[in-house]
């Protein structure tokens, strides 16, 4: 299920992927940043860290991997990354999950 044309009117996100590959709608404030990614192709984020960062699942699946441990989330699945854990994901196409980022400048908007 696309999400819906005002989610995709929201600004989209300076991030280091094409679009082709994955697009990203968001909400910012001075609290955080709220993204809404769509992945068009399989994607496979190598280990990184950063500072805290939720999410839900809404379509398809990641295999996150956190301080080393792999877990599968699926559509309705949360899950929490804390502040400075490293943490790699393996999204397939077709899944579209939303992110809250606590750092508001995560990624600049375009």
């Amino acid at each position: 299920m696309p999400l819906p044309d005002f989610i995709r009117a929201m600004p989209t996100l300076d991030i280091p992927f094409p679009d082709d590959v994955v697009s990203a709608n968001a909400v910012r404030s001075e609290a955080g940043l709220v993204v809404f990614f769509t992945f068009h192709k399989d994607l496979d984020l190598p280990a990184h860290a950063h500072k805290a960062q939720w999410g839900t699942v809404i379509e398809g699946q990641i295999a996150l991997t956190i301080d080393g441990t792999t877990r599968t989330y699926r559509p309705g699945d949360s899950y929490s990354i804390p502040s400075g854990a490293v943490h790699a994901v393996k999204v397939p196409a077709g899944t579209v999950v939303v992110d809250v980022f606590e750092e508001p400048d995560r990624y600049p908007l375009r």
